[in-house]
């Protein structure tokens, strides 16, 4: 198969084209640094992948490359949980989801031959945050400023299916693996000064770097999947759990929690992300009989560390 991907770079992308290399699939990431992205995935490792130079925003020659792929896989956003928001900020994270989806979509419209499907990503923020309710695909969403960037994310996608083209969308959780969130919480732990983050009682819901990918590529490879899927694992827990399972893991305390205050003034407004959370379930991608590597934090987190 010929598959595009935009985000290749990124922390779920770049695991993704190593899984389609080991498979000999041919690869077309979509990137603004190619020179980065060629170090990344040099030739000699690589030979099946292409890198392309696009401007995410706005329309281009890059688009005629969307023509002849099976699959477009649309990863590209700008980070959430770096940096505070300033209204600048929040902006780039708006329209790079936005107007990068258009553009994408655009592409597909132009194609000759079109892409068979559009896996697109978006977040877990649709449903706004919540220590009591559980949300899984068919809940309605929040009035947040996540959850109004994924509608505006998805609503994008959503016009791709004017062009016949299968769409899947994946609402993606906390992702865990070998760098991501877990490499920026492991070190007070190893300092013996680990614990739980703000009130601890907020939902943490994740999934394994490895079964997000493998959500992926079974959504490539198989027509009847369709629509909206909330990318996490079963068994979301709250955040004075999952740090208390990391403490163990490490065999390290959990035992100095890290007060609201201080994400804060790190964060501002982007502390929301790891101060406040949801109960989400995957009701649809179980329905699917999909199988879990890592249904469990426990699992998740020996593997990763």
């Amino acid at each position: 198969m010929k598959i595009a991907i935009t985000g290749g770079t990124g922390f779920v992308g770049s695991r993704l084209v190593a899984k389609l290399n080991e498979k000999k699939e041919t690869i077309l990431i979509f990137t603004r640094n190619k020179e980065r992205t060629q170090k990344m995935f040099p030739n000699s490792a690589f030979p099946t992948l292409e890198i392309v130079s696009y401007t995410p925003k706005k329309s281009g020659d890059w688009q005629e490359k969307i023509a002849g792929c099976d699959a477009v896989v649309n990863l590209a956003g700008e980070p959430l949980a770096e940096g505070r928001w300033t209204s600048d900020r929040k902006q780039e994270i708006v329209l790079s989801r936005q107007i990068g989806t258009q553009k994408i979509v655009e592409a597909i419209a132009k194609a000759d031959p079109k892409p068979q499907v559009l896996i697109n990503a978006s977040a877990i923020g649709y449903y706004g945050t919540s220590e009591t309710q559980i949300f899984a695909e068919n809940s309605p969403s929040g009035d947040d400023f996540l959850a109004e960037v994924c509608q505006k994310w998805e609503a994008e996608a959503e016009k791709v299916k004017e062009n016949n083209v299968r769409l899947v969308i994946l609402r993606l959780g906390i992702v865990l693996g070998n760098g991501g969130a877990i490499a920026k919480m492991i070190t007070p732990f190893k300092l013996f000064m680990g614990g739980s983050i703000g009130s601890g009682k907020q939902w943490f819901s994740w999934i394994h770097q490895e079964d997000i990918v493998n959500l992926i590529l079974e959504a490539i490879a198989h027509p009847e999947i369709a629509g909206v899927y909330n990318a996490t694992a079963p068994n979301p827990v709250r955040m004075e759990e999952f740090c208390h399972v990391l403490g163990e893991v490490l065999h390290r305390p959990s035992w100095l929690p890290v007060p609201s205050f201080a994400i804060e003034a790190i964060l501002g407004d982007g502390a929301i992300v790891v101060l406040e959370g949801q109960n989400v379930q995957p009701k649809a991608v179980e329905a699917l009989g999909f199988n879990y590597q890592y249904p469990t934090v426990k699992s998740a987190l020996q593997e990763i560390l």
